[in-house]
């Protein structure tokens, strides 16, 4: 069964899409620890981001450090945290979010429900410094 990144990819279920490559896609997590966190994944469904080829694989983290400025721009921010986590998708994915604190990592944390349109807002925010 397609996972729902992989929904996402083939367009049956709407994201907000901040970039995207040929074999990649950047868009918001609609459950976000904070405003400006981005999922980059691979567009080929694989559970573990270290069974990815080597090219889809350099490309997925090109991608994100493409991405990672314009957060930073968009969220004045101390730095833009990275984590691979992949318990909560059966789809790798890269977590991309502007931090200030270590704890702005913590997962286990509630997660924001933002609106469309607060969402939308974000993805423009990040778009535009891209």
């Amino acid at each position: 069964m397609a996972s729902v990144f992989t929904k996402i990819v083939h367009g049956e279920i709407p994201c907000f899409k901040v970039a995207e490559t040929e074999n990649c896609l950047a868009f918001l997590d609609i459950m976000p620890l904070t405003e400006g966190h981005t999922l980059v994944i691979p567009k080929m469904e694989v559970d573990n981001l270290f069974d990815l080829p080597d090219d889809i694989y350099h490309e997925l983290w090109s991608l994100a450090r493409k991405i990672a400025p314009a957060i930073r721009k968009a969220y004045p921010c101390i730095k833009v945290g990275v984590a691979v986590v992949g318990l909560e998708v059966p789809h790798a994915h890269v977590h991309l979010l502007p931090i200030n604190t270590i704890g702005d990592l913590n997962f286990s944390q509630p997660k924001l429900r933002l609106s469309p349109d607060v969402l939308e807002a974000s993805r423009q925010k990040i778009v535009k410094f891209l």
